[in-house]
Protein backbone atom coordinates (compact mmCIF):
# COMPACT_ATOMS: atom_id res chain seq x y z
CA UNK A 1 0.00 0.00 0.00
CA UNK A 2 1.48 3.04 -1.04
CA UNK A 3 1.23 6.47 1.18
CA UNK A 4 -1.01 8.46 -1.01
CA UNK A 5 -3.52 5.08 -1.00
CA UNK A 6 -2.92 4.70 2.56
CA UNK A 7 -3.67 8.80 3.19
CA UNK A 8 -6.79 8.44 1.16
CA UNK A 9 -8.10 5.87 3.65
CA UNK A 10 -7.47 7.12 6.84
CA UNK A 11 -7.91 10.75 5.52
CA UNK A 12 -4.42 12.41 6.67
CA UNK A 13 -1.95 13.65 4.28
CA UNK A 14 0.33 11.84 2.88
CA UNK A 15 3.27 13.95 3.86
CA UNK A 16 1.74 13.42 7.45
CA UNK A 17 2.26 9.72 6.62
CA UNK A 18 5.79 10.42 5.84
CA UNK A 19 6.86 12.31 8.77
CA UNK A 20 5.47 9.25 10.75
CA UNK A 21 6.87 6.91 8.73
CA UNK A 22 10.82 8.01 8.34
CA UNK A 23 10.93 11.22 10.27
CA UNK A 24 10.17 9.96 13.52
CA UNK A 25 7.12 11.99 14.10
CA UNK A 26 4.26 10.32 16.54
CA UNK A 27 0.59 9.28 15.29
CA UNK A 28 -1.61 10.97 17.46
CA UNK A 29 -3.96 8.38 19.74
CA UNK A 30 -6.79 8.02 16.87
CA UNK A 31 -4.50 7.72 13.87
CA UNK A 32 -2.25 5.43 16.46
CA UNK A 33 -5.26 3.05 17.28
CA UNK A 34 -6.64 3.67 13.60
CA UNK A 35 -3.26 2.10 11.92
CA UNK A 36 -3.10 -0.50 14.48
CA UNK A 37 -6.48 -1.96 14.39
CA UNK A 38 -6.16 -1.45 10.09
CA UNK A 39 -3.23 -3.29 9.74
CA UNK A 40 -3.82 -6.17 12.74
CA UNK A 41 -0.80 -5.26 14.30
CA UNK A 42 -1.20 -5.74 18.11
CA UNK A 43 0.33 -2.40 20.27
CA UNK A 44 3.13 -4.66 21.67
CA UNK A 45 4.15 -5.25 18.00
CA UNK A 46 4.11 -1.34 17.23
CA UNK A 47 5.72 -0.40 20.65
CA UNK A 48 8.85 -2.72 20.65
CA UNK A 49 9.11 -3.64 17.38
CA UNK A 50 12.56 -5.19 18.00
CA UNK A 51 11.36 -8.26 19.93
CA UNK A 52 10.20 -9.15 16.99
CA UNK A 53 7.10 -10.63 18.46
CA UNK A 54 5.64 -13.26 16.01
CA UNK A 55 1.81 -14.08 16.20
CA UNK A 56 0.40 -16.80 13.77
CA UNK A 57 -3.02 -16.07 12.52
CA UNK A 58 -4.63 -18.32 15.25
CA UNK A 59 -2.86 -16.70 17.55
CA UNK A 60 -4.05 -13.25 16.70
CA UNK A 61 -7.80 -14.35 15.88
CA UNK A 62 -7.51 -16.20 19.77
CA UNK A 63 -6.80 -12.64 21.20
CA UNK A 64 -9.88 -11.27 20.01
CA UNK A 65 -12.30 -13.42 20.63
CA UNK A 66 -12.31 -13.24 24.80
CA UNK A 67 -14.22 -9.99 24.30
CA UNK A 68 -17.19 -12.37 23.35
CA UNK A 69 -17.01 -14.63 26.41
CA UNK A 70 -18.24 -13.73 30.61
CA UNK A 71 -15.82 -14.34 33.30
CA UNK A 72 -17.29 -18.18 33.46
CA UNK A 73 -16.16 -18.96 30.24
CA UNK A 74 -12.90 -17.14 30.84
CA UNK A 75 -12.01 -18.85 33.76
CA UNK A 76 -12.04 -22.10 31.85
CA UNK A 77 -9.84 -21.34 28.95
CA UNK A 78 -7.44 -20.21 31.71
CA UNK A 79 -7.32 -22.87 33.50
CA UNK A 80 -6.94 -24.90 30.10
CA UNK A 81 -4.16 -22.55 28.67
CA UNK A 82 -2.42 -23.26 32.30
CA UNK A 83 -2.63 -27.06 31.99
CA UNK A 84 -1.25 -26.75 28.83
CA UNK A 85 1.84 -24.80 29.86
CA UNK A 86 2.18 -26.97 32.94
CA UNK A 87 2.28 -30.26 30.72
CA UNK A 88 4.74 -28.36 28.75
CA UNK A 89 7.47 -28.37 31.38
CA UNK A 90 9.96 -30.75 31.83
CA UNK A 91 9.71 -33.12 34.57
CA UNK A 92 12.20 -32.75 37.68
Amino acid sequence: MTREQLAGIIGYAPRHIQSIENEGQYPSIELFIQLVTMFDVSVHEYIFPIKEVKKSSVSRRLDAQPDELDDKELSIIEATVNGLCKAKEPEE
